[in-house]
């Protein structure tokens, strides 16, 4: 694997990780605001990144690739408002599709097709998050940041499904 790819892939397993570290800081906040659903549909979305670092991390192992384990940053701990929070979510998300998509614009100056395609699977999980992200902003400004409608909205992200394994190469756990 060329260097400046197998760089970019270790990096971004890093990124998953803080990604994740970010949003139980945000599942934290909603926990002490006794937001139980906020809170829960934070804590799986952190699993959600935490499965993301690990398909970066058996992709590598796959060939025959040693990943790092670098320093995660603190994540941001204060949140004024629920508001605030999926603001911050949407432009994280932004940020995370930079990232997969320069790593894929790296995979394809080096011509690695493997990684080409196994990025395509983070492309399309990209799109599906800023989506979530906008979709909850889009509901809090329906409900215009009501208590009412903020503990209507709290319920029903209480319902949102634990994250699940999908059967794609470079996932599995063991």
């Amino acid at each position: 694997m060329e260097q400046k790819l197998y760089d970019a892939i270790n990096d971004q397993i890093t990124k998953e990780l803080y990604s994740a570290y970010l949003y139980l800081a945000m599942a934290s906040y909603f926990a002490s605001t006794s937001l139980d659903g906020f809170a829960h549909w934070m804590r799986v979305q952190a699993t959600e990144e935490t499965l993301h670092a690990m398909k970066f991390f058996n992709f590598l192992a796959d060939r025959n690739q040693r990943a790092l384990m670098k320093a995660i940053a603190e994540p941001e701990n204060e949140f004024v408002s629920v508001r605030d929070v999926f603001e911050k979510t949407l432009a994280h998300e932004k940020i995370v599709t930079a990232s997969i998509n320069n790593i894929y614009r790296i995979a394809e100056e080096v011509n690695d097709n493997a990684a080409k395609f196994m990025l395509h699977w983070f492309i399309t999980e990209q799109v599906e998050e800023e989506k979530n992200a906008n979709s909850i902003l889009d509901k809090l400004a329906l409900v215009d940041y009501n208590p009412a409608g903020i503990l209507f909205l709290d319920k029903e992200l209480l319902a949102r499904p634990a994250a699940i394994t999908v059967n794609v190469p470079w996932f599995t756990a063991a």
